[in-house]
This record gives C-alpha cells, sequence and structure tokens, in this order.
C-alpha cells in the first residue's frame, strides 16, 4: 500500500467528480447520453457497458460509473484544471507518512486530449494505494487533505509521552468545498442502498458511502511518463 504503484481504476471517479464539481458544476449536463462509447481524438473509448447505459444523470453516471460521464467530465474540466487538482489531492507528492519506502505515482509527462479522457476515468497512471485512500479520505472529510500517520504517540518505560502525533500540523490544506464533498457522499451512499454498482458494500444498520473499482492490465506502458 505504501511502496508499490497501482492503476486506480474507477475509484478514481471520485476524484473526477469532486474537480468536476468545484469547478465546472453550472456548465456540468444535467443529463449525458451513453451509446457505449465516446469518440476522443479520432479514437473509440470504450465504457465498461458496451451496450450503453443510456441517459444519465450525474450522480447515475457516478453511480454506474459510467466511463462516457466521466471521459466528458474531463473535457470539461481541461488539462491545466486537471493537473492543479491531482497535485492538489496529493498524487504527484509522496503522503509523509511515517514508513520507510514510500512510493510515487507516475502520470504522462505530457498529457494530451486523449490522455485526458482515459485518466479521467482513472486508468493509465499509477499511483500509490496510500496516495489513493488520502485523496478520497479527503472527501471524506469534508475537504481537508491529510498526512496519513501509524504511531500516535510512543512513551518510555515510565510512562512518559516522549513523542505525540501532532493532528494540527497533519492537515496538509483545503483542495475541494465541504459542500461539494457532502453532495458527492450522498450520491456515493445511494449507490450503495438503491441500484447502482457499489450495492454489494451495503452493510445492514449502517449508510455506506462505496465506489466500485477495477481497472485494466496493460501488455505496454508509456513510454513517456514522469515519476513524482
Amino acid at each position: 500500500a505504501v511502496t508499490e504503484s497501482y492503476i486506480p481504476g474507477s475509484t478514481f471517479k471520485i476524484i473526477t467528480s469532486a474537480m468536476a464539481l468545484e469547478e465546472k458544476r453550472d456548465e456540468m449536463p444535467s443529463h449525458v447520453s451513453c451509446p457505449g462509447y465516446k469518440i476522443v481524438a479520432d479514437r473509440k473509448i470504450h465504457c465498461h457497458k458496451v451496450t450503453g447505459h443510456g441517459s444519465l444523470t450525474f450522480a447515475e453516471g457516478l453511480q454506474q460509473s459510467c466511463n462516457v460521464w466521466f471521459m466528458t467530465l474531463g473535457e470539461l474540466v481541461g488539462i491545466d484544471t486537471y493537473r492543479q487538482y491531482t497535485t492538489a489531492f496529493g498524487y504527484r507528492e509522496k503522503t509523509g507518512i511515517d514508513l520507510p519506502g514510500e512510493g510515487s505515482s507516475i502520470f504522462a509527462s505530457e498529457m494530451t486530449k486523449l490522455d485526458l479522457a482515459i485518466y479521467a476515468f482513472g486508468q493509465n497512471f499509477n499511483v500509490t494505494p496510500m496516495q489513493q485512500l488520502c485523496a478520497v479520505s479527503a472527501v471524506a472529510n469534508g475537504g481537508k487533505l491529510m498526512t496519513p500517520y501509524i504511531v500516535e504517540k510512543v512513551t518510555d518505560q515510565a510512562g512518559n509521552v516522549i513523542y505525540q502525533h501532532d493532528a494540527e500540523r497533519a492537515m496538509k490544506r483545503n483542495v475541494v468545498s465541504e459542500a461539494v464533498c457532502d453532495e458527492l457522499a450522498v450520491a456515493l451512499e445511494e449507490g450503495v442502498s438503491g441500484s447502482g454498482g457499489a450495492k454489494n458494500a451495503y452493510v445492514a444498520g449502517y449508510r455506506v458511502a462505496a465506489k466500485t473499482g477495477t481497472s485494466e492490465k496493460k501488455g505496454t506502458d508509456f513510454v513517456d511518463r514522469e515519476a513524482y
């Protein structure tokens, strides 16, 4: 979770949603029609449901994990804003967790519109599981990105505290507004309690907000990528 990187897949749609709601809410369409693919830079990029989802609201697009919706959001957000938010959410730096050997993320050094479309639904770039946990937790925390930690305190043999974790210093920055986080929490919870793709995460007696996540294993890798 700390040293290795992976392709986050559809769990990253939480982050694309957050940046789109924060920056482009007024420009977001009320519905997007998914025929099962979207043409970007002369390439046909498929949704996971190749027969198409039909017309979906944003919340439905998130709950059904519609790639066409998220390619649409990526196009709306744009390359520069996408880069800014992946930086703000901590993907382009190490988390600073108090464990050795922390790994780094890998993104394309020069993003294209095709990269953006695919990145928007969580494919073709690498992050560590810890980076992903921190970013998603920022949404759960009302937009506050925190430094993760293992050790709360250290005491000597007499019980005196010789180290205490500083919770105030653990907060790095506010990434998105609390209102955006609340809206996402409702949509993700309805994806569990309703007919969304995350309904298997339902636990009786609890309100659970969840997002499904799968990614494709590629036979070849990008040549022009950089590590952070």
